[in-house]
């Protein structure tokens, strides 16, 4: 049975009126956030369609009026409040700190959230349902769980913001994690709260700072000059992250790509002096990540993007050496890394960055003013438009020349940004014959392109980067010959006669850059480092002085020089060396936002201890995740960052298990509604969609979801369907105007069937489009699931405190019913299959409806399966079933074998031996049972009725033929 045919429920025996909430900013007091007002959305933006089509008015008081409660399909507004607050006020889904270590362990957790002052939207509890789905299954299931939250609150918004407003970004954090945690909270998800944790409180930070110095000094963290993404217009250093496009995130301004120089006016002089950035050697551990990779249960697409982003190859650095203008050689040389030495005889050209730092050598004076130019150009896009999207090559001419070593040519030097100084050496070997971007750099400069590789499929005057037959590679005066050789056998030649002759060597590279750690910023983790004033050693911060904390500032905006906003803090910046009473100087840059959200896992097994970042028994025992949740944008970095910073820890014995995450899951993204988009010309006149090839020289419309209509496979508009329109479901965000708030649909629809819905929207993985119908549909599944056991409401619309379960015995029936349930649910979340599992209970409820009673030991249970996806709704039910504790320890159900089995079967019937009809019978069926089913069925009954017998014929399990008296048998006509 398919969701939709699931959905067809017959309908309500009452109708749920408008409620007048949506019309008056007034708000009831049962509204999870009675503080925030309510605001109504259109429907075609906001996906929850007010239902109020009526003027209706608040009563003076500020709450909903009996009449409108009265007729809710079931009284979520009472029932969410009031379980919220038992499980807060009684600490239900508390992880003890010494747990019973005899007891399986499963440790569910959520990559956690910035907290913006935007609040969540419906995207974000997607996987949070997921997660807390899991988290309370594994406690029926018996198992200590630990479920924890906090929040990654460092970062560039809040700084941004104070810059903005002249609020602190302590402050603006604090306010909007309480606003995270309310919206939590609202949804019901069994969080340890006891164990919250912020990145901010330096309790927390402490423990950042240790790992630092851990790293700093096992030589892991180190200072280096290293270009950095420079904003003149904010006087700043930006984050990668931070540029896009080549411009400043905020503001839209241009940013450069070079290594600066600032100002130190701290001191009572003024000197100039590069930047220095903290770096953390990830490189180090790159074989190490790449490895153990296979190891994990993570989706093989994120594990591979992993190790694209390692990118080992293997191959050799060769080593050209520069001529003069006349040709001569120079001592200078350009060293290059290849994974292709089979094609050295090919390479008719050389590439170097603009950012080598030896290009300066490869320049003649009359080159000289072209180059310097083309750097400043180059400086101004990100490594990503100049690698993967970049379209069209572009470089000068140094006017130098090296010699190929092969072969003694003299080949030019070019500098083009499709090269970029942070990969291999900063240069290649260009072979324009077996590369494709040599191949189009050198048809656009007329550089000579030679074939070194035969292949029989290839064309003779075709780039081909594949391997295959060398040729024409021989060279008597260097004594190398590769010719007739496979590119694999030629490849090895090539290194041995490079490190016979001292022309280069085998070489592993990787496309893994260090980390560049240190930002510009004010709002994150103090790096623990003082720097001597009069040598500018960098020395470690003592562990006893942690953590060290922020100066409070009041001004954070940047300085124009390049320092850090910190360096305003001179009190704080001026102090001595501890050890030696020498003068110095704080570290002014801090940490990125990357670096609390590294190890936060571990504090969550230990938040409270003082002494370690996490107990060692304590890590033993929850370590690794079990399983951890969040998007796929973090596939790369904080997995990487967290899984280098979880070896180091591992391999000074903090830690017991060399990953971090046993098991991935990356939930698909849950787009707006669908909008729909029209063309119109110049003249107002609306322009279809499948006419016109040219339709960006239109402007669009985005057209109302009441004006259109669908034709066939496509949709038009209602009031000329001639006019075809493109649907689309874009990401959630503000600009859009299709931003869907979480406290709305609760306002409206109840937590419960917020969580039911976004499981129940498709495969968990996959991205959804929001469809406020589909809200109705679970809602009106919970509405059933109500009165299937409290019974249908009374007059008034209220429903009894009772129930309608008997005490009666569970018929067979009802039991194969209940256990098929409990089956598909248990096996549904087990594999993460929400959805499928919803269908089940969908199911089952359909198959109740028609039963004559409800007995106890078919509702207890099947409300139990019920629990971890409408907790609130299962709570109250069990407490109305006479419990009077929470049903989150219970036992979950487990299924009955003998229960599953399919004893019934298809019998056909025969009338004087030609087959009227089936029934279906149980295994063992004698015959009189089986003719009293087939005189009780209505395609048979009318064969049979009132017909005299002469005999019956039944084979078991096979088949049943009644055999009629001729004479009173009845002629049917078709």
């Amino acid at each position: 049975m398919s969701s939709h045919q699931i959905l067809q429920f017959r309908s309500d025996p009452f109708v749920v009126s408008p409620c007048c909430l949506h019309i008056c900013p007034k708000v009831s007091p049962n509204h999870p956030f009675p503080s925030l007002p309510f605001q109504r959305r259109r429907s075609h933006h906001a996906g929850v369609r007010s239902s109020a089509k009526k003027k209706t008015h608040c009563n003076l008081k500020n709450e909903t009026p009996a009449t409108e409660t009265a007729k809710r399909v079931y009284p979520f507004h009472e029932i969410e409040p009031k379980w919220q607050r038992y499980w807060e006020d009684n600490r239900t889904f508390r992880t003890p700190d010494d747990v019973d270590t005899s007891k399986p362990k499963f440790y569910v957790l959520d990559m956690f959230p910035y907290p913006s002052g935007a609040g969540l939207h419906v995207g974000h509890p997607l996987g949070y349902t997921a997660t807390d789905i899991l988290a309370r299954l594994r406690r029926m299931q018996g198992y200590n769980v630990l479920h924890p939250m906090g929040w990654d609150a460092f970062g560039l918004p809040a700084e941004q913001y104070a810059i903005e407003t002249g609020t602190h970004p302590k402050t603006t954090t604090l306010k909007n994690i309480d606003r995270f945690r309310l919206q939590l909270k609202s949804l019901g998800f069994s969080y340890d709260w006891d164990r919250e944790l912020s990145t901010t409180e330096p309790d927390y930070y402490k423990w950042t700072q240790w790992i630092f110095l851990q790293l700093y000094k096992r030589g892991l963290a180190y200072q280096a000059e290293v270009p950095v993404n420079w904003c003149p217009a904010l006087g700043t250093v930006l984050a990668n992250e931070e540029v896009v496009d080549g411009v400043s995130e905020r503001g839209g301004h241009p940013v450069i790509r070079k290594v600066i120089s600032f100002s130190r006016s701290v001191t009572l002089f003024i000197t100039k002096q590069p930047m220095r950035q903290w770096m953390l050697k990830i490189t180090a551990y790159a074989d190490r990540l790449l490895e153990d990779l296979d190891e994990l249960e993570w989706p093989e697409s994120i594990k591979e993007m992993q190790r694209n982003w390692i990118g080992r190859s293997e191959g050799a650095e060769l080593d050209f050496t520069v001529l003069d203008g006349e040709g001569q050689e120079t001592d200078k040389g350009i060293t290059v890394y290849t994974t292709r030495p089979d094609t050295l005889f090919g390479a008719t050209y050389m590439v170097v960055a603009p950012e080598h730092h030896l290009l300066s050598y490869f320049v003649t004076p009359e080159q000289k003013q072209q180059v310097e130019e083309y750097k400043d150009f180059a400086s101004r896009k990100s490594d990503l438009e100049r690698t993967e999207l970049q379209k069209e090559k572009t470089g000068v001419f140094t006017g130098c020349y090296a010699k190929n070593p092969a072969n003694g040519e003299a080949i030019p030097i070019w500098v083009a940004d499709y090269v970029l100084a942070s990969y291999g050496t900063g240069a290649i070997m260009a072979v324009p014959a077996h590369d494709t971007r040599d191949n189009e750099f050198a048809l656009k400069y007329n550089i000579p392109i030679k074939w070194v590789v035969r292949n029989e499929a290839s064309s003779s005057d075709e780039v081909y980067p594949g391997m295959g037959i060398i040729e024409n590679s021989s060279s008597v005066e260097t004594g190398l010959d590769i010719n007739q050789l496979s590119s694999k056998e030629a490849a090895l030649k090539v290194i041995e006669w490079a490190e016979r002759t001292g022309n280069g060597k085998k070489k592993v590279n990787y496309k893994l850059r260090d980390w560049l750690f240190a930002r510009q910023r004010y709002w994150g983790e103090p790096i623990p480092i003082l720097i001597l004033d009069e040598s500018g050693e960098t020395i470690a911060v003592s562990e006893s002085e942690l953590p060290l904390t922020l100066p409070e500032l009041n001004d954070f905006t940047p300085t124009g020089t390049g320092e850090p906003p910190l360096s305003k803090a001179v009190s704080w910046v001026n102090t001595v060396d501890p050890a030696t009473g020498k003068p110095a100087k704080r570290e002014t840059s801090t940490m990125p936002q990357w670096a609390g959200s590294c190890w936060y896992y571990l504090r969550f097994m230990d938040p409270k201890n003082p002494e370690a970042l996490v107990d060692k028994e304590k890590e033993k025992y929850w370590s690794p995740v079990d399983v951890y949740v969040g998007g796929a944008e973090h596939a790369v970095l904080h997995l990487l960052y967290s899984r280098f910073w979880h070896k180091v820890l591992y391999d000074i014995g903090v830690v017991s298990t060399k990953e971090p995450f046993k098991c991935v899951i990356n939930q698909g993204i849950i787009l707006g509604e669908v909008q729909y988009t029209a063309w119109k010309d110049q003249e107002g006149n609306y322009v279809s969609a499948d006419t016109e090839e040219r339709l960006n020289e239109y402007q669009q419309v985005t057209i109302p979801e009441d004006k259109v209509m669908k034709s066939g496979d496509h949709f038009v508009l209602k009031e000329d369907a001639s006019f075809r329109l493109i649907p689309r479901a874009y990401k959630m965000s503000k600009s859009r105007g299709n931003v869907v708030n979480p406290d709305d649909v609760v306002l409206e629809y109840g937590a419960d069937s917020l969580r039911l819905y976004e499981m129940f929207m498709g495969p968990f993985r996959d991205s959804k489009t929001w469809n406020t119908s589909g809200i109705e549909g679970v809602h009106r599944f919970l509405a059933r699931t109500w009165r299937l056991v409290i019974g249908s409401p009374q007059p008034d619309g209220s429903f009894k405190d009772g129930t309608v379960v008997t005490d009666d015995e569970p018929t067979l029936e009802q039991l194969r019913s209940l256990h098929k349930c409990i089956a598909k649910v248990t096996e549904e979340i087990e594999s993460t299959r929400f959805n499928t599992g919803i269908s089940g209970m969908m199911e089952f409820v359909n198959a109740a409806y028609k039963w004559n009673n409800q007995p106890r030991g078919i509702i207890e249970p099947f409300v139990l399966l019920l629990s971890p996806y409408a907790p609130h709704m299962a709570e109250e039910l069990w407490s109305r079933l006479g419990h009077s504790s929470s049903l989150a320890y219970e036992s979950f159900p487990k299924a009955n074998p003998d229960y599953l089995k399919d004893t019934t079967i298809v019998l056909p019937v025969q009338i004087n031996g030609k087959t009227r009809g089936t029934i279906e019978v149980e295994e063992g069926c004698s015959e009189d049972e089986a003719f009293s089913l087939a005189s009780q069925d209505k395609k048979l009954e009318k064969y049979l009725d009132g017909q005299s017998i002469k005999k019956r014929i039944y084979v078991p399990g096979k088949i049943l033929n009644v055999i009629l008296n001729k004479t009173n048998v009845k002629v049917t006509t078709k």
